[in-house]
């Protein structure tokens, strides 16, 4: 993998895969483009997607960021039994299937679910889960945690030396907070905002379970319904043109805002035990809500679903092998990416770059311009597996590169001249120098695109017909169909394969201690 022994082998392999992502993500964008100048133009219906897209994403973003805060702030300032095992568990939501998500949303606040309940005992009216509040719940469920880990790598670079200090001066609570973590805070939040609301102006699955008819769509569900039930390609093309831009836009504010690492460090010695009283109450209440929040759902989606799992009709299942086999499949695709751009990215800057453009739109907006490529062709729904795995390795790879380059680089700038010192050949070095080193970030990677091609609800919808659904798309349609038994079954069966993905992955490529 060393760029430095073999550099025309390894610029040609990652040329070539250069070359397949641009077609994937430019080439599908491009389509979008040339086929939106045909639209009929944009509607009143499209400006209210528009709007509740941005306002949702907004909405979403400032309730994560917000409430992840005292949680961050709790999590770093106090030591208690579990500790780690919350804190890994903050990065759950990330890699389970968003349908189970919701399926676990429904069950604590849907109009059957337990909150629901314990509120017409009470005598109180039901709440209706469905709408913009719906959709917020349901992101800030997803980004809450994520939030929550960008905080705590806030937190961990100021250093203890700046507590300590602020406990000498006899800074009270508001003090040290405004001196010491307020501009930590200021540099760290605008980059938090963006990727949350980044990640909400994508989502497709949460709208299209949760949202409450036309004032509560946005532009991925509308672009969903103009292929599925207008099949108007100008019109979709052309929510997807503007969904591209509006990606384009945030990653642009995304670079502007994420702050250039500091300079300043400490000793790594231990922070000063945090003060008691009212604030440690208040930490304490913040994890333990934050905690509730984040459990209670998954516990009741493994409770209702169980029961169910025996008698799954035998749809469900194939849709489950179908499921593992684009799985399988993306993630050979994502290694083989990954590997080839990991390897340029030592001497070239232009293979991250690369990699990273599957994030300038979503999975929706490159399966209309693939749809648009491939039509007058082929049939698409003959493409419908193939095209799945091929565009799930193209989104999970910029999360890939993010885990595997930084490590590739400093293995290579820590001992690529002791490796030509010592006379190592390249299939040497990589097995001596870069294995061990990567191998871990390679598990976490493979195991993490795995996890989201197994329960990817986005190019799927657009190409596949009756026979040839996977388990995501299946247990929509039960969802729909309002059979809960077997939608409650099917959840499972998704988390199980979802995490078992993952966990296998990460630990049978990056060792039994990878999650250390």
């Amino acid at each position: 993998m060393s760029a430095r022994r073999d550099p025309r082998i390894v610029t040609w392999t990652a040329a070539l895969v250069a070359a397949v992502l641009i077609l994937v993500n430019l080439g599908a964008l491009g389509a979008v483009a040339w086929r939106a100048e045909g639209s009929a133009g944009w509607s009143a219906a499209d400006w209210a997607a528009l709007r509740f897209t941005l306002w949702q994403a907004f909405l979403s973003a400032v309730f994560s960021v917000a409430l992840a805060v005292p949680v961050a702030r709790a999590l770093v300032r106090r030591r208690f039994p579990g500790r780690q095992a919350l804190i890994v568990l903050m990065g759950a939501p990330f890699i389970l299937p968003v349908l189970v998500a919701v399926t676990g949303l429904l069950a604590v606040f849907g109009r059957n679910g337990v909150m629901n309940d314990a509120l017409a005992l009470l005598g109180l009216p039901r709440l209706s889960i469905y709408g913009l509040h719906g959709v917020v719940l349901a992101h800030v469920f997803f980004n809450l945690p994520l939030s929550v880990r960008l905080l705590l790598q806030g937190w961990a670079r100021v250093p203890s030396e700046h507590l300590r200090l602020s406990s000498a001066l006899g800074f009270g609570g508001w003090a040290r907070f405004r001196h010491v973590e307020a501009p930590m805070l200021a540099r760290i939040l605008p980059g938090a905002l963006a990727i949350v609301f980044l990640i909400c102006l994508t989502s497709f699955a949460v709208a299209l379970t949760l949202g409450g008819g036309p004032r509560a769509t946005t532009l991925e569900l509308a672009i969903y319904q103009a292929f599925r039930f207008d099949f108007d390609l100008g019109r979709a093309a052309l929510l997807a043109a503007v969904q591209a831009g509006i990606g384009l836009a945030a990653l642009q504010l995304l670079a502007r805002v994420t702050p250039p690492e500091t300079a300043v460090t400490g000793l790594d010695r231990a922070a000063p035990p945090p003060p008691g009283g009212w604030a440690t109450a208040l930490g304490a209440t913040a994890i333990t809500l934050a905690a509730l929040f984040l459990m209670a759902p998954l516990a009741l989606v493994v409770a209702r679903g169980l029961p169910q799992l025996p008698g799954l009709p035998a749809v469900v299942w194939r849709a489950a092998l179908r499921s593992i086999l684009v799985a399988a499949a993306s993630t050979l695709l994502l290694a083989l990416f990954a590997a080839a751009l990991t390897a340029a990215s030592l001497r070239h800057r232009w293979a991250e770059g690369i990699g990273s453009s599957a994030l300038v739109a979503s999975s929706m907006v490159i399966g209309t311009g693939l749809f648009l490529i491939v039509n007058p062709v082929i049939a698409p729904e003959t493409l419908a597996l193939p095209v799945t795995a091929l565009v799930n390795a193209a989104m999970a790879l910029p999360f890939a590169l993010r885990a595997l380059i930084p490590a590739a680089r400093r293995a290579e700038v820590d001992f690529a001249r002791l490796s030509l010192s010592l006379g190592l050949n390249a299939r040497a070095h990589w097995r001596l120098v870069l294995w061990p080193r990567l191998r871990k970030p390679v598990g976490f990677a493979l195991g993490l695109g795995a996890a989201l091609s197994m329960g990817d609800l986005g190019v799927i919808v657009l190409f596949a017909q009756t026979g040839s659904e996977t388990l995501p798309m299946q247990m929509h349609r039960l969802m729909g169909a309002y059979r809960s038994g077997d939608s409650s079954g099917a959840a499972l069966l998704l988390l199980a394969l979802s995490l078992g993905a993952f966990v296998l992955l990460e630990r049978l490529i990056g060792g039994r201690d990878a999650d250390t």
